[in-house]
């Protein structure tokens, strides 16, 4: 299991991607800290600040050129690229996009661990072709890393934020006239249990990589990384702290992910081709989404609801997006 990345991406990486997902989580945690030092609860305005901006910074547009990964991957021609991805995100996505309209609490259950899936192996990838992690050179060892490091933005908010976690769940169903019974879920014993094993899992994982590590800096990133993110999960508001993740972390390590593949050495380059070729997918997304509005049974008028579609919206368009990106990732070897 071999990753291929070039030193001029490697670097690249820790210039465009990492430092500025240290600052940025750094400084929100910072400010979140203390405001709550002073007593200062933030205003709407600023908790789905992060969220509403990744409908255009990063976060929507970041899978908005997966009908190009075939094409660049593989060797299939731009049209049969485009052709082969277009019936991928017509069919699954058409096939989610109905589960939420008949099943919507299951929906937002496979929406949950979907993303956590997600979310891990991104940060798998980036461990081994970016950040050269020696340590996760077995698949058990990148598996615990998944499920640890998609676990953080999905599971550790609903053990600080137990009652946001649940407004957030609970306004996707709502959007499609159910509601969500499951208080089990975010009981202080399910949070305290659920916690402690969740911690003992993350640290297990670091102690069975370091073990392993023939060099070290991998792995002192990956704990410094995911410590990081364990604070910024904690102590942020879930809105908040998923929409600067989502931003910032996940969809920009994606796009040089994306640039890499494209061979660019030149990063601005790079970025520049990625913004092109994401523009048209973009606007087309939001066109649907004004559509996907229309036809949910809810009118969302609320900031709470409007994010609510948002992220049912992003569901939607999240699975065949999974589905391109599990083939990269057997593709470049990460599995």
């Amino acid at each position: 299991m071999g990753v291929r990345t070039t030193d001029a991406a490697r670097a690249a990486f820790d210039r465009v991607a990492t430092r500025p997902g240290w600052a940025a989580c750094g400084l929100v945690v910072a400010l979140s800290v203390a405001s709550a030092l002073a007593g200062v609860a933030p205003g709407p305005a600023l908790r789905y600040l992060p969220l509403a901006a990744s409908v255009v910074v990063l976060g929507l547009p970041h899978g908005a050129v997966d009908y190009l990964v075939p094409a660049r991957l593989g060797d299939r021609s731009l049209p049969a690229s485009m052709a082969l991805v277009g019936a991928v995100y017509l069919l699954l996505g058409g096939a989610y996009a109905a589960l939420w309209l008949v099943a919507p609490v299951p929906a937002a259950a496979f929406f949950i661990a979907m993303t956590w899936f997600h979310w891990g192996q991104g940060d798998v990838h980036a461990l081994v072709a970016f950040v050269g992690a020696d340590h996760l050179r077995s698949r058990p060892l990148r598996a615990a890393t998944l499920f640890v490091r998609g676990g953080l933005p999905m599971f550790v908010p609903l053990l600080a934020f137990p009652d946001r976690y649940r407004e957030v769940v609970a306004a996707w169903i709502e959007l499609f006239g159910s509601d969500l019974t499951a208080t089990w879920l975010f009981a202080p014993t399910t949070r305290l249990v659920g916690g402690g094993a969740f911690l003992a899992v993350t640290v297990a994982t670091l102690l069975a990589g370091r073990l392993v590590a023939d060099d070290r800096r991998g792995w002192r990133i990956d704990a410094g990384e995911t410590a990081l993110l364990w604070t910024l999960f904690l102590t942020v508001p879930p809105l908040a702290a998923v929409g600067v993740y989502f931003c910032v972390w996940h969809s920009l390590r994606h796009v040089l992910r994306v640039v890499a593949a494209d061979g660019t050495t030149a990063v601005r380059a790079g970025l520049g081709r990625f913004a092109r070729e994401a523009a048209p997918l973009t606007v087309l997304a939001l066109v649907f989404l004004v559509g996907f509005g229309a036809v949910v049974p809810a009118s969302p008028s609320t900031p709470a609801e409007l994010s609510g579609l948002y992220l049912v919206f992003i569901a939607v368009l999240t699975l065949p997006h999974v589905a391109v990106v599990t083939w990269m990732d057997r593709r470049e070897g990460v599995w």
